[in-house]
């Protein structure tokens, strides 16, 4: 009786532990067990963290954009790491985004990037979605001649789960404006992204 009573009090006080110590019992464990009875309440912690970005809006995190003072050449931000969860099985995937630019009379400060790749990596989330959101993103905020992006990343949803491969890889890529019409451009950026 004393347990049921832990139980409401828990459950009352937040519908995401109350959900997880329901799952916690439904996979055949006891979530009053000394080593899970805060379990729950980490949990919900964990995901309103890791979903916060549902909270944000991509675009505003670009903030003000400042005049290009003559820049047009393009510009790159590499290696920028995130992890999301994989919307299908609510497993993370994680990896390096890269994301480039040709200014048109305005730029944007760099660290923006970062937060753009979290606050869209903090969701429910799709590889190839969060990708093309990068580049939907900077051409509605920075309005650029071009803008790519690439994201390489580990599924865990195939390394520790079905097919089992991990060390597996997936490579995605968005173009916008110049980088869909020029190939030149486009193989600048991946021979930019290749120098050390």
């Amino acid at each position: 009786m004393r347990a049921e009573a832990v139980k409401s009090s828990k459950q009352a006080a937040d519908p995401i532990e109350q959900h997880f110590y329901e799952v916690i019992q439904l996979i055949g464990e006891n979530p009053e067990r000394e080593g899970l009875q805060e379990t729950p309440k980490r949990i919900a912690k964990m995901y309103r963290e890791v979903f916060g970005g549902l909270q944000e809006d991509p675009e505003e995190v670009l903030g003000k954009t400042f005049p290009a003072e003559g820049a047009s050449d393009i510009v790159i931000v590499q290696d920028i790491p995130f992890y999301s969860m994989c919307e299908h099985h609510f497993v993370p995937f994680f990896g390096k985004v890269h994301i480039g630019y040709i200014p048109d009379g305005r730029i944007v400060g760099l660290s923006k990037f970062a937060r753009l790749v979290d606050i869209l990596a903090r969701r429910p989330q799709v590889q190839e979605r969060m990708t093309n959101q990068i580049v939907e993103a900077l051409n509605n905020v920075v309005c650029p001649i071009g803008a790519i992006a690439v994201v390489e990343a580990e599924h865990l949803c195939m390394s520790m789960r079905g097919i089992k491969k991990p060390g597996s890889r997936t490579r995605t890529i968005a173009r916008g404006g110049v980088f869909e019409t020029d190939l030149v451009q486009e193989e600048r950026f991946f021979r930019l992204l290749e120098k050390e």
